[in-house]
């Protein structure tokens, strides 16, 4: 029992008490290259680690047991930073322009999705050596930038190619030989994705036009299928601020919350048929569109001009009930585990705000240079995240 205690000592650097990780996260301090390690049962900053380079596009995965998280910078950085120690463990630079990776299932590969060169990397989890690196060619050996990498069940991933209108998944249980199933055609200009809770649809949103790619991933001979195309029924096309994200993934019972492109509106659809079953008017263009874990409460934020704002959609009445200002440029959100708090990233106030979701009034706030991915150890649990 001593030398177990030893080992675990050693493994948390002797910073203090041992602890678990599942009252870990961490937030993006995006001007520093730097990741703040936070609880979020105490409400309060753990430890501090730079070196990370350009984290002004970051996106973190963590291990199954949440000891790891892994950052994927801009510049192409990757970084295993360990949560119990407070140190970088590993960092590669593994591409010259990303944005973002995934995990999969088994917690074995980790997998980054890369603008240049344009393609995915494959790498082993422990140790970070390379080990698939597969290009998004298309046409006559161009090179398409990568978006919406997700994991599937089995050693799987699907992901969209940009510039070629394609979407790829691959099996990586053989990585001398992946197999790779291509999807040609399946909308312009694919810009974001997810995969449903459940690991069945893989949906892309489009850029170049009204509407998402779908894929019903349990078929036997999956297909593309486009879904509410021509939302936005003939009006004239609105200046797009910033690209909103899908992987916050909004649902609640049948009805899914999808950001509409350019317009200030919240698009609902009915999960059973992905048919449009509403529209919820907003302040602004949605960024991210986010269920709480219960599926009561859907938060939203916006780009510019209004990206000081924050609101909240009853889901049982389809109404904003709240809005709420936590400060200029909210860059992102993250429920704790079981929903009771938000917390809420606004890069250029400084700050992290964390509000009770039941009575939406702010109760802490923590202090970070210029904020803004904020991520929890609880999303090793779930698909796509």
């Amino acid at each position: 029992m001593g030398s177990a205690c030893l080992l675990v000592g050693c493994a948390t650097g002797g910073a203090g008490p041992l602890v678990g990780t599942g009252d870990l996260g961490v937030v993006i301090a995006r001007a520093r290259g730097r990741v703040v390690i936070v609880n979020t049962s105490t409400r309060r900053v753990v430890a501090q680690i730079d070196g990370l380079g350009d984290l002004s596009h970051a996106s973190v995965v963590f291990s199954r047991d949440g000891k790891y998280a892994y950052v994927f910078g801009r510049d192409g950085g990757l970084t295993k930073v360990n949560l119990l120690s407070q140190s970088i463990e590993h960092r590669v630079m593994q591409a010259g322009n990303s944005i973002g990776g995934a995990i999969s299932a088994d917690g074995k590969l980790v997998v980054a999705q890369n603008y240049v060169p344009g393609g995915i990397k494959v790498f082993d989890a422990d140790t970070l050596e390379l080990k698939l690196d597969l290009p998004a060619s298309y046409g006559s050996g161009q090179l398409s930038r990568v978006v919406g990498l997700v994991d599937l069940p089995n050693r799987r991933f699907a992901y969209s190619l940009f510039d070629a209108d394609e979407i790829w998944i691959v099996d990586c249980n053989d990585l001398k030989q992946p197999g790779i199933q291509k999807f040609s055609k399946i909308g312009r200009q694919p810009y974001d994705a997810l995969v449903t809770p459940n690991g069945r649809h893989y949906i892309a949103g489009l850029f170049g036009q009204d509407g998402l790619a779908m894929i019903d991933l349990w078929e036997s001979a999956p297909r593309v299928q486009l879904i509410l195309g021509g939302y936005g029924r003939g009006d004239q096309p609105l200046p797009v601020y910033k690209m909103p994200h899908l992987r916050g993934w909004a649902v609640a019972g049948r009805r899914a919350y999808l950001p509409a492109i350019g317009r200030p509106e919240v698009l609902v659809v009915d999960t059973e048929t992905w048919q449009e079953v509403g529209r919820i008017p907003v302040a602004g263009q949605p960024v991210f569109v986010m269920a709480r874990p219960d599926g009561r409460q859907v938060w939203v934020n916006f780009s510019v001009p209004d990206y000081d704002k924050v609101q909240v959609i009853d889901t049982q009445s389809q109404r904003i009930v709240k809005t709420l200002s936590p400060g200029k440029a909210v860059l992102h959100m993250e429920f704790t585990p079981r929903g009771e708090a938000v917390w809420i990233s606004a890069r250029d106030a400084n700050q992290v705000s964390i509000v009770n979701t039941q009575t939406l009034v702010k109760e802490a706030e923590l202090s970070v240079d210029a904020p803004s991915g904020i991520f929890f150890t609880s999303r090793a649990h779930r698909m796509g995240f």
